[in-house]
């Protein structure tokens, strides 16, 4: 007997457990019967203030189901769920509230009504305030008496939230001479009113085949929830034509084509072609790939750039000097959240911020000289870099062939990306921002080095071996040849002449592990010090000049020597600057001071006599460069020609020609140092074909100054 009733006694225990721990949670006061006796139990509701900070946790993570659920029964019967959450919804997710932060006041909280305070983050910055919540009692605990005013204290159920959006201009990019690269520019917006469409599925057909869009595309847009009969639909951006540019001599042949494709366009009823802003680059191809473009930002700009104020209609820089300075061209849109009454009326405005319009970046670059280059090597594949050899300003950076950013910023069709990407020449291939092989070019940093390291005599007769030499019979038949003889074969000769057998011979004499300490020095596998990341220059495929004869090819810019032409042009400066090397800078200032990469690169002695023999190089009548002579101005430079082949023997390989120039006389008005490299030129006039053509950009550079001279 005393065992069973020890088990009933255990049975009601276990019993009173599960009924406390199934009505945790609650507050209820109940009883529970055990024999003869009634056991009142106590069990615990969440308090107000708990819920109050449950339903704000719900509110920062966007769960409206789990919101809705805490609401009284009142709320909830004249308020559907999808209501609540639209309303809900859409005022938190359209100012785009973050950082949700609630604390109950507890000096003034009491009983079913809940005093808080709360604040977030938006798009126009913090909102806070003290509101208060009230509660009531349900069958199974509190819950929340919902309003519009738990939103805002100040918002009743007829009342809007708006928020009022000021769009940042985005500055411009400017050159040196304040011309405008980028900025604000106008453009025809083709669309058609479906109310006016004759012949629907035929106007369609026309549109398509003159704006190269599919039909089912257009289609779509009409049929876009938005649209109405009356209503504009935008289809696609193409070039403004003004009667400016049809009222000159010879109209460009491009304008004429698209002012003949507009007029077809409008005669096909319910076309419509509008004014519209957009990004513009005037000087097109000849900056593409400097300038960059902008284009509408996508899901995944949105969400990588969370938080920095890009919106569904903001655009982004993409490349170039767009994407470059993106945070300083962009601006901060303004911002007004407000309360709107039934009657359209402002009634309280939440928090504001004001719009901040994009700075204007200016560049050192001179758009003049940009599209000069440009035009000369329009079809080859070529680049250039051009500098103030006493400043260190980038004057001009150039690709070829290039492609026109307004065509991006206006949308590309499939079949012209295509086009683009598969053309043999690579348009879209940035060559400014290569390496190279650089031929002779680099002869001269040979010769500096040499100077300094005591292994070069300039004075030292390495007399005539022809136009072939080996060192010795262990280098099997490779032959290091050059294409002219002459005597005496000396530093300056050899500069002029271009001598390969020299320049070998001089590496061999500085010795591997001094011309790699030497090139290290000098920038070689490391980034440029420059606002556009260039790729660095190398003296091998490995980490040293393994080989007797990569070594001897080394010496005139063969072997594994690739060498970014920003790079070489900035060497260069040192020829100018009594051995210093300067750092190119792409930022314009009114005064600008010489900023020094690396001090005493070469001595003095060394930048001077190697000055000297560019000089020859180019003002001499049998000098390599004296296609480029000037007589109003002394240059200074030289020629290359890299042979790009599969081995030795391989006699169907091409050139890369070069020609590095550069005024010589501190005194120039407009002082200029170029570097060009064009591919496939062995059979065009190699290098000399890259003189022709730069001394051509050279004198549309120069034609203003002499311009002033003549007035002088």
């Amino acid at each position: 007997m005393k065992r069973t009733k020890r088990k009933r006694t255990q049975r009601k225990q276990q019993i009173l457990r599960n009924i406390l721990a199934g009505a945790a949670g609650l507050l209820l006061i109940g009883f529970a019967v055990y024999g003869s006796r009634a056991v009142y139990i106590h069990f615990a509701w969440k308090t107000p203030e708990e819920l109050l900070l449950e339903y704000m946790e719900h509110v920062s993570k966007g769960e409206y189901k789990e919101m809705y659920a805490m609401l009284d029964n009142e709320t909830r019967r004249i308020l559907s769920e999808e209501a609540f959450t639209s309303r809900n919804q859409g005022i938190y997710e359209g100012i785009e509230m973050t950082n949700l932060k609630a604390e109950i006041l507890e000096d003034g909280s009491k009983g079913l009504n809940v005093k808080y305070a709360s604040s977030f983050d938006t798009a126009a910055g913090e909102i806070s305030f003290d509101n208060e919540a009230h509660f009531v009692k349900g069958s199974s605990g509190f819950q929340l008496v919902w309003t519009d005013s738990l939103i805002f204290p100040q918002l009743s159920s007829e009342d809007k939230v708006r928020v009022s959006v000021t769009q940042a201009e985005r500055g411009k990019i400017l050159d040196r001479n304040n011309l405008m690269l980028a900025g604000p520019g106008m453009a025809s917006s083709v669309g058609i009113v479906p109310a006016k469409l004759e012949n629907r599925s035929e106007a369609i057909s026309q549109v398509s085949r003159l704006l190269d869009m599919e039909p089912e595309e257009i289609q779509s847009r009409l049929s876009a929830s938005w649209v109405q009969e009356n209503y504009f639909v935008p289809l696609k951006t193409v070039s403004k034509v003004s009667e400016t540019d049809l009222m000159v001599l010879k109209p460009d042949e491009e304008i004429l084509k698209e002012k003949e494709r507009q007029d077809d366009l409008l005669s096909i009823p319910g076309v419509m072609i509008t004014d519209v802003e957009i990004r513009s680059y005037p000087f097109g191809k000849a900056a593409g790939h400097l300038v960059g473009y902008v284009q509408n930002v996508t899901a995944e700009d949105l969400e990588l750039h969370a938080g920095e104020g890009y919106t569904e209609t903001s655009v982004i820089g993409r490349s170039g000097m767009e994407a470059l300075f993106e945070e300083e061209l962009r601006g901060q849109n303004g911002y007004s959240i407000y309360i709107e009454d039934a009657n359209g009326s402002k009634k309280t405005e939440l928090a504001s911020v004001l719009v901040k319009h994009g700075k204007d970046v200016r560049l050192t670059i001179d758009a003049q000289l940009q599209r000069a280059l440009y035009e000369q090597f329009e079809t080859d594949r070529s680049c250039s870099a051009a500098m103030n050899p006493y400043t260190g300003e980038v004057l001009a950076l150039v690709s070829t062939p290039s492609f026109d950013n307004n065509a991006f910023v206006m949308g590309l069709s499939d079949d012209q990306w295509e086009r683009l990407n598969e053309d043999a020449a690579k348009p879209l291939y940035n060559r400014f921002r290569q390496v190279w092989c650089p031929g002779s070019t680099f002869k001269p940093v040979i010769a500096a080095i040499g100077l300094d390291s005591g292994a070069v005599n300039p004075l030292e007769d390495y007399g005539n071996e022809g136009l072939s030499w080996q060192k010795d019979a262990s280098w099997g038949s490779y032959y290091v040849t050059t294409l002219k003889a002459y005597e005496p074969v000396t530093l300056a000769n050899a500069i002029k002449y271009s001598d390969n057998i020299y320049f070998a011979k001089a590496a061999l004499k500085i010795g591997a592990e001094s011309l790699k300490n030497a090139l290290l020095r000098l920038g070689f596998n490391e980034e440029l010090p420059f606002d556009i990341v260039m790729s660095p220059s190398q003296f091998s495929n490995t980490d040293s000049i393994e080989t007797e004869i990569q070594l001897a090819d080394s010496g005139y810019g063969q072997g594994q020597v690739l060498v970014n032409p920003l790079h070489l042009a900035a060497l260069y400066t040192a020829f100018c600057n009594e051995g210093d090397i300067l750092s190119p800078k792409l930022m314009y200032e009114e005064s600008p001071a010489p900023q020094v990469w690396i001090d005493q690169a070469f001595s003095k002695n060394a930048a001077d006599t190697v000055l000297e023999a560019l000089k020859q190089t180019i003002n001499d009548a049998d000098g390599t460069g004296y296609g480029a002579y000037r007589s109003d101005m002394v240059l200074a430079g030289k020629t290359g020609t890299a042979e790009i082949k599969e081995s030795v023997e391989d006699d169907s390989g091409t050139e890369l020609g070069w020609f590095a120039v550069f005024t010589a006389e501190k005194n120039q008005k407009k002082p200029l140092l170029l570097v060009t490299m064009t591919e496939d030129v062995k059979d065009i006039g190699g290098s000399g074909y890259v003189i022709s053509k730069d001394s051509a950009a050279m004198n549309e550079y120069f034609r203003d100054m002499e311009a002033l001279q003549l007035l002088d």
